[in-house]
């Protein structure tokens, strides 16, 4: 499972599987109780394969960040992203050692920490990067 399928949305707890197209919008499912619900174009709505945090050198993608955390954590749970500010930016510093400490801010890293903690819980720990190659073949398979 990589992330290109799984939807932060404004306003809405949790984490949102990508489930069907609709003429208006989508329809998603949460990943924490498997609810479905319809999602319209008004709504901002982030694709977490999209997403990156910020370090001194580059942009690292938010899987990579992920896939730190889980190797650390062994594919379990990692800090609850309500524990102290301090021990949320040192365990953050552990799995992503050069963070741009001024454009991270705590509240990012809580949210990384709980979009973590929920795809975890879900059983989607496979933070690897898509493979163009098999994504070129399946097309053509298809054709």
């Amino acid at each position: 499972m990589s992330l290109e399928k799984i939807l932060a949305i404004s306003g809405k707890p949790g984490l949102y599987e990508l489930k069907a197209q609709t003429r208006g919008g989508f329809v998603a499912e949460s990943l924490a109780d498997g609810k479905k619900i319809s999602v319209n174009v008004r709504h901002n709505v982030s694709m977490l394969s999209e997403i990156a945090m910020y370090t001194y050198t580059e942009e690292v993608p938010l899987r990579e960040v992920f896939q730190n955390i889980s190797e650390k954590e062994d594919g379990k749970e990692a800090i609850s992203h309500k524990e102290s500010k301090n021990k949320l930016e040192e365990y953050f510093s552990e799995v992503l050692p050069e963070y741009d400490e001024d454009r991270v801010y705590a509240s990012d890293i809580k949210k990384v920490f709980q979009w973590y903690n929920i795809l975890a819980k879900a059983g989607k720990t496979d933070f690897s990067a898509p493979k163009e190659e098999e994504k070129v073949e399946s097309s053509s398979e298809e054709e």
